[in-house]
C-alpha cells in the first residue's frame, strides 16, 4: 500500500499534513538527533576527518568483490535452489506478527518488485488444470455448464432478469471504509442510524463480505464482478484499460447514459482512465461540484458531493434516457476532516474509552457524519422524481482497517449493504453474500438481459449458495456458509469453521472438495485478466 500511494503524492501529503502533522515533526526531530549522535559516535571511533592511507588496486578489488559478494548473498538468503522470500520466515498465523520480522527496507524493495510485476496466483497458491478451473467456477455461479457455450470466453453466459417491465435506472453509493462493525443493526457501533433506518426499508445483507481492504478491490467487485487476485485491482492493471467487461459498459450498449460522481480528484487510484476506458461517459469530480461549502484533504463534504449527486441525477432524469450513477463518497477517510456542529459523539463507556482512543473516535465521528450525508440525500431522493423509477444499492467498499490474529480476518471484510426500490418488500437475507454477487442481482432487479462474463450469484433466486471470497495480502479466503479455506503462498490449503455470532475462525481437518473450489477462484482471476477471458465482447 506504501508503495501503490506513493503514485498520489498531493492527496497523501494533505493527509499526513492535515492528520499527522504531529507525529510527522517528531519523527523528523528524532531522524535529526539520532544522525547528529551517530555522526559523533563515528566521528570518536574511525576518526572520520583523519587522513585516509591509501591501498593497493590488487587488495581494494578483492575488498570490492568480497563486499558484493556477501550483499549478494545477504540478499538472497540462502545457499538453497530458491532465494529467501517472506512467506520462508512466516511462522505465525497472524499476519502483523509475520512482518515483523522482514526488514523494512527489504519489504519495501519486495513491494517495489512486486508493484511492476503483476502476481500470478499460480505461483503463490499451487496450480491447477484449466479445465478444472474452468469447471469448477462455471459451477459455483449455481447457471449451470449448459449456459455457457463461448469457449473464447470460459465464463460469459446469458442471464435472464427476473423484472420483465421497463428497464429501470440505477444509482450505486460506495460508502468508503464502513464495516459492519460500526452498524448496529449488523451488531457494530451505534453509529449509522440513517443506514439503519434503511437496512429496515430495503433488501438488506446481513452477511455481505467485501472482496479485498482496498476502495480499488471494492470498486472492482461492485462494477465488474471481477474476482480478487493477490496482483493489483483491474482498475490499475494496464491490460483491463480499455474493453474491460463493466456494467458500464453493458449498460451504455443498452442506451443508457453512464456517470461517475466523487468528491475528490477522480485521477486518484486511476479511477478516471479506468472509467472512461470502460463504459463511463461522464465524469463528475471535484472541478465540477458547484459552490462546496466544506472541503477536505480528500475533497468536497459528502453533503457537497450528494448535492451535486441531486443535480446531476435530476438533469439526467430530465432528458429521458435510462441512467446509471455510480456515486463514491470520501469524508470517512483519514485525515476524517468533517464539518463543524453537525455530529454530536455517541456516549462511550469506560470499557469503549479503554479500548478507543482520540484518533479512533474522530473516525467514529466521521462514520457518523457520513452516514447523516447519506441518509439527507436519500431521504431527498425519495421525493425527487427520478427515485420512481430507480434502483439504489448502497454498499461499502471495504471495513476500516483488517487487522487480527487470523490468516484472513473475515469479521473485518463484513461490510453494509442495502438495495432500494429493488420492487421487493422488506427482506433481510441471512445468507453469506460476496460483493460480486451485487452486479448481476441489479441488474437482474433492472430488467436488463445479458451476456456477461460475472460469475456473482443472482441474489434474486432462492437457490443462490451463501459463498464469499477475500483477498487478504497474499492469502485467499473462501467461505460457503460457515465453513472456510484460507490459501497461503507455497503452504497447504487450511480449513476452518467460522462462528458468525463469535466471529472466531476453529481449524478444522482439511475439506479437499472446498480446497478445489477456493484454489479454482484464486487461480481463475490471473487466468481470465492474462488470457483476456473478460472482456466486454
Amino acid at each position: 500500500m506504501f508503495i501503490e500511494y506513493l503514485a498520489y503524492p498531493n492527496e497523501v501529503m494533505k493527509m499526513l499534513f492535515n492528520g499527522h502533522l504531529l507525529t510527522l515533526a517528531l519523527v523528523c526531530i528524532f531522524l535529526i538527533t539520532l544522525s547528529k549522535v551517530c555522526w559523533t559516535f563515528l566521528d570518536k571511533i574511525i576518526g572520520l576527518d583523519k587522513p585516509i592511507n591509501r591501498v593497493s588496486i590488487i587488495f581494494a578489488s578483492l575488498s570490492c568483490f568480497t563486499m558484493l559478494l556477501v550483499f549478494f548473498l545477504g540478499a538472497r538468503g540462502t545457499l538453497g535452489h530458491r532465494p529467501i522470500n517472506p512467506s520462508l520466515v512466516y511462522f505465525s498465523t497472524d499476519p502483523l506478527v509475520n512482518s515483523l520480522t522482514l526488514n523494512s527496507i527489504y519489504s519495501v524493495a519486495h513491494a517495489y518488485k512486486q508493484f511492476g510485476n503483476e502476481k500470478n496466483a499460480a505461483k503463490l497458491y499451487g496450480i491447477m488444470d484449466n479445465e478444472k478451473v474452468i469447471t469448477l467456477i462455471r459451477q459455483e455461479t449455481g447457471l449451470g455448464l449448459h449456459a455457457f457455450k463461448d469457449n473464447t470466453q470460459p465464463s460469459r453466459s446469458l442471464r435472464l432478469p427476473v423484472y420483465q417491465g421497463k428497464p429501470k435506472n440505477l444509482v450505486i453509493i460506495l460508502e468508503e471504509s464502513l464495516g459492519a462493525q460500526f452498524v448496529s443493526s449488523l451488531g457494530g457501533l451505534p453509529l449509522t442510524p440513517e443506514i439503519d433506518k434503511l437496512n429496515k426499508q430495503g433488501w438488506a445483507f446481513k452477511q455481505l463480505y467485501a472482496t479485498g481492504t482496498r476502495s480499488v478491490r471494492g470498486i472492482e467487485a461492485v462494477i465488474t464482478g471481477f474476482t480478487p487476485t493477490p496482483a493489483r485491482a483491474v482498475v490499475k492493471l494496464d491490460k483491463s484499460q480499455q474493453g474491460f467487461f463493466t456494467i458500464a459498459n453493458l449498460l451504455k450498449d443498452n442506451g443508457y447514459t453512464t456517470q461517475f460522481i466523487y468528491g475528490g480528484e477522480s485521477h486518484f487510484d486511476n479511477m478516471k482512465s479506468f472509467f472512461l476506458g470502460n463504459g463511463f461517459t461522464d465524469i463528475v469530480d471535484f472541478n465540477d461540484i458547484i459552490n462546496p461549502q466544506f472541503v477536505a484533504s480528500w475533497g468536497a463534504s459528502d453533503e457537497d458531493l450528494f448535492n451535486q449527486a441531486d443535480i446531476e441525477l435530476t438533469e439526467l432524469h430530465n432528458s429521458n434516457k435510462p441512467f446509471f450513477s455510480f456515486i463514491f463518497s470520501s469524508s470517512n477517510h483519514d485525515p476524517f476532516e468533517i464539518p463543524e456542529g453537525i455530529v454530536t459523539p455517541i456516549e462511550y463507556t469506560a470499557e469503549q474509552l479503554s479500548k478507543y482512543g482520540s484518533r479512533e473516535r474522530m473516525r467514529h465521528k466521521a462514520i457518523q457524519y457520513a452516514d447523516y450525508a447519506l441518509g439527507k440525500f436519500i431521504d431527498n431522493a425519495k421525493n425527487r422524481p427520478y427515485w420512481k423509477d430507480t434502483v439504489f444499492l448502497v454498499v461499502a467498499d471495504h471495513d476500516a482497517r483488517a487487522l487480527g490474529r487470523d490468516l484472513v480476518p473475515i469479521k473485518n471484510f463484513h461490510i453494509p449493504g442495502v438495495i432500494l426500490n429493488s420492487g421487493k418488500a422488506y427482506l433481510s437475507d441471512e445468507r453469506v453474500v460476496s460483493q460480486i454477487d451485487l452486479p448481476p442481482t441489479l441488474l437482474s432487479l433492472m430488467g436488463i438481459s445479458n451476456h456477461s462474463p460475472m460469475l456473482g450469484q443472482d441474489l434474486n433466486a432462492s437457490e443462490a449458495s451463501g459463498r464469499a471470497m477475500m483477498q487478504y495480502a497474499e492469502n485467499f479466503g473462501y467461505m460457503q456458509g460457515d465453513e472456510v479455506t484460507i490459501l497461503q503462498p507455497h503452504k497447504t490449503p487450511s480449513n476452518f469453521v467460522y462462528d458468525l455470532k463469535e466471529k472466531t475462525l476453529v481449524r478444522t481437518p482439511l475439506n479437499q472438495e472446498l480446497a478445489d473450489i477456493a484454489l479454482a477462484h484464486a487461480l481463475w482471476g490471473s487466468l481470465a485478466y492474462k488470457n483476456a477471458w473478460f472482456q466486454h465482447k
